[in-house]
């Protein structure tokens, strides 16, 4: 992904989170709440993005076997 498209990105999920949070009449906790939300996601994303993508948590099973 090039730098472009990568800060286009980004402009185009503040824009909608800044339209999201100003004009949709919604509690001040649940608008902290998204926005929280959306910043881990942006930033799990970018670090994907930058790292070539997050390895596989592999979850061990007890009682197998």
């Amino acid at each position: 992904m090039d730098l472009v498209s990568l800060v286009a990105v980004l402009i185009v999920v503040g824009v909608l989170l800044w339209l999201t949070t100003s004009f949709i009449p919604m509690d001040a906790k649940i608008k902290q709440i998204i926005n929280v939300v959306v910043i881990i996601f942006v930033v799990l994303w970018l670090l994907s993005v930058f790292l070539g993508g997050l390895p596989n948590i592999r979850i061990p099973v007890r009682g197998r076997g």
